[in-house]
Parts: structure tokens; sequence; C-alpha cells
């Protein structure tokens, strides 16, 4: 069929036709930030889940939801190996000369990016990635001490304060949170809190890898009351085939059970696999329906563009060692494995490969579901090391 005309979107956080499944979540989502916004008790939305389950594509169409609403976006992502200010400091200051252009929220937000460029100028030095030039003065004493706990909350609160002023609400959307130090999680973690207490329409949307949960757990023992945890997994069934069949419909085209079959099977209801499949398994068929066969080729395609970009990205980032700890993972199957037993396959020592799964964690690429048992944090990553290393 017309691959011009092709309705599914693999690519990283690109929104599909249909956020098929999800719904709940982004009504959920609506409620707490209009809540927040008209100065009343909600808590910050936590996403957290597997690679390819739609966290980010969730957190962008929360984020596109709400501008229309008129509330003020800054969308962050935290990279690997840069600093919480790093990131922040940026996407704070881009941010607040959008709000600092509207003629009625000028003299508002002024004191805003002073604050900030206080901010700015005590951290340059502690954090090295912080690269950005300020063009306004800072105001002594304000968010400027070096104690990264009290300056960003008092950053925090003085935008909050502005756009309470402004009748307006500013929505934090970080991604990869669990790419944050622990100490630096805890000073974000300390600042939110500092602005619900005063009820201020300032306020966090943020997703990352499961480990995130346990993460913030540990930086204040206090998240768990201030945030709403929401941990994403693949679809069911019904989700899925909704995921596959109504963006296929809305160009008149459908599948036959056969392909549903198939597709459901391969993609195990993940999200992202879903739309890889459907884009394959549409620019394959001849016409509607898009039958079984056209599946089962689909899966040939779509595994063959996955193993030289989604999972080979990752695997590049490995050193031998950790492809060592990965394929002994796969060997053992799916699903979660004790440490004891990955490291009795590979002849070693817990202690000996202990930084080993360290390092793969704090990479994003395993994580500990219970004590002692390590994960794949990307679906179908076994099956794909054993065709690429081998099963033994």
């Amino acid at each position: 069929m017309d691959p011009r005309r092709n309705p599914y979107s693999p690519g990283a956080g690109s929104q599909p036709l249909e956020l098929a499944g999800r719904g709940e979540l982004v009504t959920r989502a609506e409620i707490a930030l209009d809540r927040i916004r008209a100065g009343r008790a909600a808590r910050s939305f936590i996403l957290y889940g597997l690679r390819g389950v739609g966290k980010t594509v969730l957190l962008n169409r929360i984020r596109l939801d709400a501008e229309a609403r008129g509330f003020a976006s800054v969308a962050v992502e935290a990279p690997e190996g840069r600093s919480l200010p790093g990131v922040l400091i940026p996407a704070l200051r881009a941010a607040l000369v959008r709000l600092s252009a509207m003629s009625a929220g000028r003299a508002a937000f002024e004191v805003a990016m002073k604050a900030l460029a206080g901010f700015a100028r005590a951290f340059k030095v502690k954090f090295h990635d912080i690269e950005i030039a300020m063009d306004v003065a800072p105001k002594p004493g304000l968010a400027d001490s070096g104690d990264l706990d009290f300056d960003l909350a008092d950053l925090f609160k003085t935008i909050g304060q502005a756009a309470k002023k402004r009748e307006l609400a500013v929505v934090l959307y970080l991604d990869e949170l669990q790419y944050v130090a622990e100490r630096q999680l805890a000073a974000l973690i300390t600042a939110l809190h500092s602005v619900a207490q005063d009820q201020l329409p300032l306020t966090m949307v943020a997703a990352g890898l499961p480990q995130l949960a346990g993460q913030m757990g540990r930086a204040k023992s206090y998240a768990e009351r201030l945030f709403e945890f929401y941990e994403l997994g693949p679809l069911d069934d019904a989700a899925a085939r909704t995921a596959l069949t109504v963006p296929a419909a809305k160009e008149g085209a459908t599948y036959d059970d056969a392909a549903l079959v198939e597709i459901l099977a391969q993609t195990q209801g993940y999200p992202y696999f879903l739309q890889e499949w459907g884009k394959h398994a549409w620019d394959i068929a001849a016409r509607s329906p898009i039958r079984g066969k056209d599946a089962k080729l689909a899966t040939v395609l779509a595994l063959a563009e996955l193993d030289a970009s989604f999972f080979r990205v990752r695997f590049d980032r490995l050193t031998p060692s950790e492809k060592q700890y990965l394929q002994a993972m796969a060997a053992l199957g799916p699903g979660a494995h004790r440490s004891g037993d990955i490291a009795d396959r590979l002849g070693k020592k817990v202690s000996t490969v202990a930084p080993v799964r360290a390092n793969l964690i704090a990479k994003g690429m395993a994580y500990s579901p219970a004590h002692g048992d390590t994960a794949f944090t990307v679906p179908l990553f076994d099956a794909f090391m054993k065709r690429i290393m081998g099963g033994a």
C-alpha cells in the first residue's frame, strides 16, 4: 500500500495517530494540572517503565494538551553525565524569555529571570556543564548561595510566585529522570515540595526507567506522598489491537485476524514495537486487508531494522564485560534473574561482576525489579543478544 499514507509512527517519542490504552492517565494528568493552576492540592506525575512502553509519547501528549489549555511548559531531557542545573538552566531561561515577552508578564517574570541568573552564576563552577550566559544581572541573595537544596527551592518559588501573579501555571516536563544523580534528585524533590506547600502553580510531570521509583524513595522518604507514580507496561490485547487497527481504518484499511495474532505475539503489546510492525506490514501489503503472510514478512523486516538501530545503538555503548553479562542474562531466558545465577553462568563470583551490573543499571540497560534480581530495561533485548552473540 502507499507508503506516503502509512499511518504508523515508530520514531522515538513520536505521537501515534491512536494513543491506545492511555486515555485514563491523560485525564488524570489533566485534572491534576488544572487543580494546581487553581491553587488546589494535587500531586506531580511520575511515569516509569521499560523502554518502548510509550513514556515519552505520553509525557508529550500531556504537555501538548496542557499547552492547548494555556499552561507554560519547560521541557527537559536528562542525558547521562549532565548535571540537573546544567539541563534545567537553558530550558528555564527559554521559558522565562517567552513568558517575559508577554506584554502583561514582563514585570512579573523579571525577578524570576534575576533569580535564574544568580542560580546559574552560583553553580557554574560546581557543575562544569553549565555553559549558558545570562544577559540579566542577578539579584544578590536570591537563589545564589551555592546550596542546591536551598537555591533550587528559592528559584522554583520565585518562578511560581511570578506565575501566580499572572494567573499562569508552569509545568516542568522532565524525561529520562533516572539519569539525575541521587543528591541532585533530592534537591529537585525538596524544591517541588516547597512549591507545593506554598500552593504555587509550578509542578512537574516526569518519566524514567523502572528504577526511578526506588531512586526517588531513596533520595527523599516523602517522595511517595509528593508524587503519583504510574507504572506503564505493555498494552493489553484489546488496546494493542486498537493501536494497530484504528490508524489503518483512518486510511480505509483493515487487518485479518491472522495478521493481528502474528503482530501481537511478536510485539508482546509494547507500543513502540506495535508501531514498528504496523509500519512494515503496511508497506509490505499490496492491498487491504493486511494478511498473515504480510505480518510474517513484517516480522523479518522489523527485527532487521531494530537490530540495526534500536538495539544496536544500545549494544554499541557497552564494554566487552557488559556485553558478556547481558549475554549470560539472555542465555538464562526471559524475565528477571538472580545475580548469583548470572555470575554462575559467567563462571565468576557475584562480588566480581557486581561492578559490571552496577554500570549496566547506571547506563539504563538493566534494572533490579527485586533485591538481588536483574532484568533488561529494553524489551526483546534478550532475543537480540542471542541473535548477535549466540545463546551460549
